[in-house]
């Protein structure tokens, strides 16, 4: 008996173990997205880009060493969350791993224009780094067990959607004022609302975290800032 336990027990340390290291490549992967849309940095991009793969085959590989614990273990309360939370939280991490990979593709596309304003890429890298503050906390939480990290991190989300309200507004004005911005600035949007997508993935974890922890759902309306779902876009 106690070398099935043991047996059990390592194959959750296994999964965990793989969790981390999963989430280092996602951390890795969306620094490198970043940088190279701050600097202008092609190789950086490429670099992001070719990372995404492995995400994935350890998302595949989580998924397939949890579905067996359950097959094989049937394992009850705590056990059976540990299992369950790790397909999730592996999604969620494949997640940010394709948001980062279409960051670094959009960083790639826009590298050759020069003209964009400096601030606009500077209020995107902020973004940017906040979600990458974002990650790091919630991956932490997780292989510390620490429901009061996950909360933290599931609080601060609030502040990565207000961030891109203001992102999204100053690149809306800039397209208004002058036309031959659309282009870029369209791309820029899309990398801002992929940043804050990121954010929702990470507090999508921070809340299986908590619930691997307590066993109990956060049931509070989860903080959400982002409103340029309803901002009126003037048209000239």
């Amino acid at each position: 008996m106690d070398h099935t336990v043991k047996s059990f027990q390592e194959e959750l340390d296994a999964i965990a173990a793989s969790i981390a290291q999963m989430g280092g490549l996602a951390e890795a992967q969306l620094a490198g997205a970043i940088e190279a849309v701050s600097r202008r940095d092609t190789a950086l991009a490429e670099l992001a880009v070719s990372q995404d793969r492995r995400i994935d085959v350890l998302e595949h590989e989580i998924e397939a060493r949890a579905v067996r614990v359950i097959a094989l273990r049937q394992p009850m309360a705590s056990d059976l969350r540990e299992a369950i939370s790790a397909i999730k939280i592996s999604t969620d991490l494949e997640r940010i791993g394709d948001l980062s990979k279409n960051i670094a593709k959009r960083a790639i596309v826009i590298q050759g224009d020069f003209d964009t304003p400096v601030r606009l890429i500077q209020g995107i890298a902020r973004m940017g780094r906040l979600a990458q503050v974002q990650l790091k906390s919630v991956l932490d939480a997780c292989s510390n067990r620490d429901a009061q990290l996950a909360i933290e991190v599931w609080k601060g989300d609030e502040e990565i959607d207000e961030m891109y309200n203001s992102v999204f507004r100053e690149l809306l004005t800039y397209m208004m004022e002058d036309p031959r911005t659309i282009g870029v600035c369209t791309h820029l949007l899309f990398i801002a609302k992929n940043v804050e997508r990121i954010g929702d993935h990470a507090t999508n974890i921070a809340e299986t975290v908590h619930y691997v922890v307590t066993g109990e759902t956060m049931l509070d309306n989860r903080p959400k800032g982002d409103t340029t779902s309803s901002t009126p876009v003037p048209i000239q």
